[in-house]
């Protein structure tokens, strides 16, 4: 299970290197074999093949009415290996997409990462703080 944030930098040639903590387990859970697409935030998603492969089943079978939304994840899906240094190359049209330029925030989500502009994921959090808990939150117990 991922989680937490890491604040990375990409590299001259458009690179993250994932943290220390979750290298290892993508390494044994997918072999450092990854899938980056787009998610409708703005941000990327960065998936372990097996999960982006189980995700790729559901959109397949999503209904003509949303052809849009598949194209979106579908048509930006890139499979990427994660290097020996671990490092995963995003390319320029994710990043241009994604807005993603020097700082960004690598954001564990369970299953999955999300890769954010570090300003954007800062304004985002400032957003939704300030929106207020969503009513079903009131049954957590902090």
């Amino acid at each position: 299970m991922f989680q937490g944030t890491s604040l990375l930098s990409l590299d001259a040639k458009g690179r993250i290197t994932i943290p220390v903590r979750h290298r290892d387990a993508l390494a044994l859970q997918c072999k450092g074999q990854v899938t980056l697409t787009l998610h409708p935030d703005g941000c990327l998603l960065l998936l372990p093949r097996p999960v982006w492969e189980t995700l790729k089943e559901k959109i397949k079978g999503l209904p003509l009415t949303a052809t849009k939304w598949r194209r979106l994840f579908m048509g930006n899906a890139q499979d990427v290996d994660m290097d020996s240094n671990g490092r995963v190359l995003i390319s320029p049209d994710l990043r241009q997409t994604a807005r993603l330029v020097s700082d960004v925030k690598l954001v564990g989500m369970g299953s999955h990462f999300e890769i954010w502009d570090a300003a954007q994921h800062a304004e985002n959090e400032t957003e939704t703080m300030a929106e207020g808990m969503p009513e079903i939150l009131g049954e957590l117990i902090f």
